[in-house]
């Protein structure tokens, strides 16, 4: 076998674009992998002027208190998503809980949010992370402060964060499928919860060998393979 074939892939975090304000460190990810940017590129911003969640939604958070980063992963795995949110939510501690698709809940509020991005026939998806580090929540709009968590960390602890966030996407992301699923069913915020989506309602049953998100439904099981998921009260 070459050696080409054995060596290691570069490090996640390098090489390293810092932006003091950005429109979205995901487009500015996207527009550096469709250039031929490595595998592990980052780009992070201390403020995003158009950060965005699944669906076109706003990630809002005062300058310098929410970690906003995007890495450039080359031939992904199909559960990146999922393995990223087990990143983030082994970085955050114990009662940290993947919300499937795309979130980490810590209390059933959202402390992380997740978006992949990216080209399939290039072989190329760009991982957005925003992770509420050193966010007061009395900062943030009335709108959010009820459904938001944060780390309580102050200011100075962002880069340190991003240094362990990077170690495990690193563990993660290489992670073989079974070891992302299990991971993932052990912090799985929706298991036996009652929940709604665009086509329906039901119970959270689990994530299946796939990576979908089983429900249990008037009609029968149903497997969600994308979209958003809410909790019903």
């Amino acid at each position: 076998m070459s050696a080409s074939r054995t060596a290691k892939p570069p490090r996640l975090g390098y090489p390293r674009l810092h932006l003091r304000r950005a429109t979205s460190t995901n487009d500015r990810a996207r527009a550096l992998a469709s250039h031929g940017a490595p595998h592990g590129t980052l780009v992070t911003a201390s403020e995003q002027s158009a950060g965005r969640g699944r669906q076109g939604r706003a990630w809002a958070a005062p300058a310098g208190t929410s970690l906003l980063c995007s890495v450039v992963i080359r031939d992904p795995s199909r559960l990146l998503p999922l393995a990223a949110g087990v990143a983030v939510a082994e970085l955050v501690g114990p009662q940290a809980q993947v919300k499937w698709p795309n979130d980490v809940l810590v209390g059933g509020r959202k402390i992380a949010g997740i978006l992949v991005e990216g080209r399939p026939q290039e072989e190329w998806a760009v991982l957005g992370i925003g992770l509420n580090v050193a966010v007061r929540l009395q900062d943030l709009p009335g709108d959010l402060r009820d459904r938001a968590a944060t780390m309580g960390l102050g200011p100075d602890a962002l880069e340190p964060v991003l240094g362990r966030l990077l170690a495990q996407l690193e563990r993660w992301t290489s992670a073989d499928a079974a070891a992302v699923l299990a991971a993932v069913r052990a912090r799985d915020a929706l298991i036996g919860r009652r929940i709604r989506w665009a086509a329906g309602e039901g119970q959270g049953a689990g994530i299946d060998g796939d990576g979908r998100l089983v429900v249990l439904t008037a009609g029968g099981r149903v497997a969600l393979t994308a979209g958003e998921v809410h909790l019903k009260a």
